[in-house]
């Protein structure tokens, strides 16, 4: 069938070459359209529900809210696990679905499910379901900034003018503020004035809500014309809530103004940001919506913004302190450059290796072409050009030239042996079927060889499947070409002087090389597969040495601090700390900004207490750090300079941690999870843990949380006391609620600005216990005040700060850190000490987390996928071979070709991971293809001896298979080289590349550069010696008249192949 495509395309020139063209204007076409990224996106799809319950402690928040909404969501169909987080006034409760669940699908059968769980919750509290974002959606983060407007003032301006317009740019879920001050009216109030006029906190409360209302009164009709009614009655300044009435006292009005002070200040926050060290700012963060692409919603805001610009007030500047496109454009940039020097290394390669420009011109017209089926198939896919889908084809391009080159090589040496007169064209389609089948397969195992990558799971299948499937589309495009396109080329092109094979220097150089090498072998066949062996089985060595991680660290050019804290941090020392790390910070020359939060922004994506810091660390170029300086280097100065007391260090990059702790919970390399049912027990494990950790050698950081690290004021309410005056423990819950919590009452409404009413006790009647106990007052219904402290019992105590759930499960976090050592060699380590110094108490158990939960799952799936992959490559050379043995032979250089691979990494230094065993997976089908490459020559020369003998009716000797395979191997060197040096010159830009991404796709090259140079020797020295064994074998066993017959190709003899 092959054949007779070939022979098609050769008699068609004018219809193949029109579908050339439309091949190449739709390729053109998807390449100017295709969407740009960094990466593909590697978050879960994931649906977050957030629930406000303010002044609550976290252990009210985690029985009352998370508890019942988290049992409830355990049912959801198709969820993988359901985390909790109950903090201070507020509950977060993360949906993580299984791959490929449509978000918006995941969306509505959560809010299926929270109509049931909303029943179980407290009057009042409304869960609500967060942004439909993707888990990696902080694409950019801005700061306001001007030197005379006050951070109320900014943050104002950030509230409700930026951020709505900001949010109806194209691909935007939401625009979460933090930092600066949210303004609030405050009603303090004098509790000794209260007392005086006998008016309860209660009713002021009631006089403010109902004092702040406009109201509709229809319409009434005067001379033919309607008019609206409006009563209008909101507050709209301090004066207007000063003069509330509370009630009147013989004809004199007391109002607000007479028990309480009105002021506008602050209201709690719990979260601030902070830039360069020079003080607090007010920022917004932009979070990108699920499917959309992250370049163009960047565009889209950066270009909202400059339209908004024309309308803030004078001296105010909205500075970008996080831009993801920077990252993406780099990362592609980098991998487009090195597609163009492959491209052109590639072409050099066969020039000076056919020494015919216009011969060469076959495989480089070809390339770009291969190139664009592969982005036109992305383009229709909806897959985004990015470092892995890049990667695919950056890794695939010497080998989408390998049929060209043969065929070309292949038509050099047909015109050369033809006899005078015989037709060009003839020779030319003739050479092309010869060998284009046997190429055609070998390209089809390639192929086939990739088929593992597309069965990894979660992020590690998000992230290499685009790689996998542009690998795939490049060399299916290549092997349609092949057979159609490349005939055409070749009989347009491969025409006027060409060099005798004898005469190419390139040629003469590499027989001159390989013919007394051979001859060796060939006297000590036994001797050199002895010692092909012995070198397979001294690899064994390294191999064993190599360490494990999941992947490479991507440098994506800004650096992620993550430090944390003792839990309890009060906000303004948070705002004091992280104001001294950013100037520290700051201090490097290598830096050019520094952003730094500390707490959450208003989003439900933030689940983060306020001792937990986030600085974004913008880096300069490369060009500008100190001589000699790496990125580890410049950590390892920067982790040293911040060794402050009750801080832990841990370090990373945005994009990595958003996906870290989406998808495990963890935002360090590894983790360890403490499960039990006792917060006490299990604070006191994992600190145990933590302190054996800190032993392992590697070990930057290791932090435990500090569950039951909060500080709590616990009012006690005395019900004999109670019953006495005749009260209840909700009368003294209320006024706890209003006095000491601040209750909001109202909400003002100031044109497009909204703006709370909170009362509120003194400062310092509520700075202490003996001040709360003797100074918030009681008022029962009988008249009178009676003081909280006796009807209450006020101390201090420790408790939960915040509670984490999975799965409904109370569970503690070890971030562990961890520098110079593999991921997989340190789990070991520090597994075992664990299990020999910490004893599990029943009921508790622990997990390890992290990288190495992505590392584990994509082990368990590859043993299983790697050899049903190695199984479909011998089933395709048999296909193409239709013997066993000649399918064995070529099988044999795969374990060949992981010699030279598992060398050239340990000797730079690599651990396997994932990106490793994608090089590998992709060095089997390469390697497959060189030694059917070697063996469709080997054959051709043997059949050719065969039938000769046949003719003569002479049977077969040692010395003639020892001619064949002189002929096959020897004097057909320049095509098996020209394969293997475009593959490996195609690899080589890849290898030496140091931009972004150039980590990952090193990874990759690696192995297969190294397992090239391995199966290049095996496939000329060792394959012929096992051929001239079997060969030798088959002419002593068969019969000697008519052999030949036996000794076809299978092309020949199966010419539907």
């Amino acid at each position: 069938m092959i054949a007779s495509v070939i022979r098609w395309s050769a008699r068609n020139v004018v219809f193949v070459l029109i579908g050339t063209l439309f091949l190449v204007a739709a390729g053109l076409y998807s390449v100017s359209r295709i969407p740009l990224d960094a990466l593909p996106d590697l978050s879960d799809t994931q649906v977050i529900l957030y629930t406000e319950y303010p002044g609550q402690a976290p252990q009210v928040v985690e029985d009352q809210v998370t508890y019942p909404l988290t049992t409830a969501m355990l049912s959801v169909p198709k969820s993988k696990v359901v985390r909790g987080f109950s903090f201070f006034g507020a509950s977060f409760v993360y949906i993580i679905f299984e791959d490929g669940t449509d978000i918006y699908w995941a969306r509505s059968r959560v809010l299926e499910y929270l109509n049931f769980a909303a029943k179980r919750l407290p009057d009042g509290v409304t869960p609500t379901l967060g942004p439909d974002a993707t888990g990696v959606g902080w694409v950019y983060q801005y700061v306001l900034t001007a030197k005379n407007r006050t951070l109320a003032e900014l943050r104002t301006l950030q509230d409700w003018y930026l951020r709505y317009q900001i949010t109806k740019a194209e691909g935007v879920a939401e625009v979460a503020s933090v930092g600066g001050f949210v303004q609030q009216y405050q009603v303090v109030v004098d509790p000794q004035k209260l007392q005086a006029y006998a008016i309860p906190l209660s009713k002021i409360t009631q006089a403010i809500r109902s004092s702040n209302k406009d109201v509709g009164g229809r319409v009434v009709e005067m001379a033919e014309t309607e008019y609206v009614v409006r009563g209008h009655g909101y507050l709209k300044s301090v004066a207007d809530i000063e003069g509330i009435v509370l009630k009147v006292d013989r004809g004199t009005p007391i109002l607000i103004r007479d028990v309480a002070r009105v002021e506008i200040g602050p209201d709690e926050r719990r979260g601030l940001t902070e830039l360069n060290g020079e003080g607090e700012v007010v920022s917004g963060i932009v979070l990108q919506r699920f499917g959309q692409n992250a370049l163009e919603v960047i565009r889209n805001v950066k270009a909202k913004i400059v339209e908004l610009s024309g309308g803030l007030p004078e001296g105010v500047t909205v500075s970008p302190v996080y831009d993801r496109s920077d990252l993406i454009l780099r990362a592609v940039d980098n991998l487009k450059h090195t597609l163009l020097e492959e491209s052109v290394i590639v072409a050099l390669v066969c020039i000076v290796f056919l020494l015919h420009v216009r011969s060469a011109l076959v495989a480089i017209i070809t390339l770009p072409i291969g190139v664009m089926i592969a982005v036109m198939i992305m383009n229709a896919l909806g897959m985004t050009s990015n470092i892995m889908s890049l990667g695919g084809i950056a890794i695939a391009v010497g080998a989408m030239v390998d049929a060209s080159i043969v065929m070309i090589e292949n038509a050099h040496k047909r015109l050369e042996h033809a006899p005078p007169g015989a037709s060009r064209s003839r020779v030319l389609i003739e050479a092309a079927v010869e060998v284009g089948p046997a190429l055609f397969f070998s390209l089809l195992v390639i192929t086939v060889s990739f088929l593992p990558v597309f069965t990894l799971e979660s992020q590690e299948g998000r992230l290499f499947k685009p790689l996998a499937f542009t690998k795939t589309f490049s060399m299916a495009g290549a092997a349609f070409l092949s057979v159609t396109l490349v005939p055409v080329l070749m009989m347009m092109f491969v025409r006027g002087r060409i060099l005798p094979e004898q005469k190419n220097p390139v040629n003469r150089f590499l027989i001159w090389l390989y013919r007394p090498i051979i001859r060796l072998v060939l006297r000590a066949k036994i001797a050199t597969i002895l010692i092909a062996l012995a070198i397979l089985g001294v690899s064994i060595v390294p191999a064993m040495r190599l360490g494990s991680e999941f992947m490479p660290a991507l440098n994506e050019g800004t650096l992620l601090y993550m430090p944390s804290t003792l839990p309890g941090l009060s906000i303004t020392k948070a705002a004091e700390l992280l104001q001294v790390q950013d100037r520290i910070i700051k201090s490097f020359p290598e830096v050019e900004s520094v952003y730094g939060k500390a707490g959450r922004a208003a989003t439900a994506t933030d689940p983060a207490p306020t001792e937990m810091f986030e600085t974004v660390i913008n880096l300069k170029p490369t060009s500008e750090w100190r001589p000699g300086l790496t990125l580890d280097g410049l950590v390892a100065e920067m982790d040293k300079a911040l060794q402050l007391p009750g801080v832990s260090n841990a370090w990373t990059m945005p994009l990595k941690a958003r996906t870290d702790m989406l998808s495990t919970g963890i935002r360090t390399p590894i983790g360890i999870k403490v499960f039990g049912n006792d917060l006490v027990e299990m604070e006191r494990l994992a600190r145990q843990i933590e302190t054996v950790v800190k032993q392992v050698p590697g070990t930057t950081s290791a932090y435990a949380e500090r569950i039951g690290g909060g500080y709590y004021l616990d009012i006690e309410p005395k019900r004999d006391q109670l019953a006495r005056y005749g009260l209840t423990v909700g009368d003294v819950q209320e006024v706890i609620l209003t006095a000491l919590g601040g209750e909001m009452v109202t909400t003002t409404v100031e044109g497009r600005e909204r703006f709370s009413v909170n009362v509120r006790y003194p400062r310092d009647l509520r700075a202490d216990p003996d001040a709360i106990a003797r100074g918030v007052l009681i008022h029962p219904e009988g008249g009178g005040s009676i003081p909280l402290g006796q009807l209450a019992e006020v101390r201090l105590a420790k408790g939960p700060a915040t509670i984490r759930t999975e799965n409904a499960l109370l569970s503690a976090y070890i971030f562990v850190d961890i520098h110079g050592r593999d991921i997989g060699g340190y789990v070991a380590d520090a597994r075992k000490a664990v299990e020999d110094q910490v004893e599990m108490p029943q009921g508790y158990y622990v997990a390890w987390s992290g990288q190495f939960e992505y590392m584990e799952r994509a082990k368990e799936k590859l043993k299983i996928v790697i050899p049903v992959t190695i199984g479909l490559i011998f089933l395709l050379l048999y296909m193409n071979f239709r013997r066993i043995t000649e399918t064995l032979i070529v099988m044999a250089s795969l374990p060949f070709a992981l010699v030279g691979g598992v060398w050239y990494m340990f000797l730079l230094g690599f651990n396997l991971s994932v990106a490793v065993a994608v090089g590998f997976i992709a060095l089997a089908g390469v390697a497959a293809e060189t030694g059917v490459v070697m063996l469709i020559y080997l054959d051709h020369a043997f059949e050719e001896v065969k039938e000769r003998r046949s003719i003569e009716g002479k049977p077969l000797t040692p010395s003639d298979i020892y001619d064949a395979i002189m002929e096959g191997a020897v004097e057909r060197v320049r095509p098996k080289m020209m394969t293997v040096v475009a593959i490996m010159a195609g690899l080589l830009p890849i290898m030496w590349s140091t931009g972004t991404g150039s980590e990952v796709m090193q990874r990759i090259a690696v192995p297969m550069i190294g397992g090239m140079i391995s199966s290049t020797i095996l496939t000329l020295l060792v394959i012929p010696a096992i051929y001239a064994l079997v060969k030798a074998r088959e002419a002593r066993s068969a019969p000697q008249t008519g052999a030949a017959s036996a000794a076809l190709l299978p092309s020949e003899a199966n010419p539907t192949l």
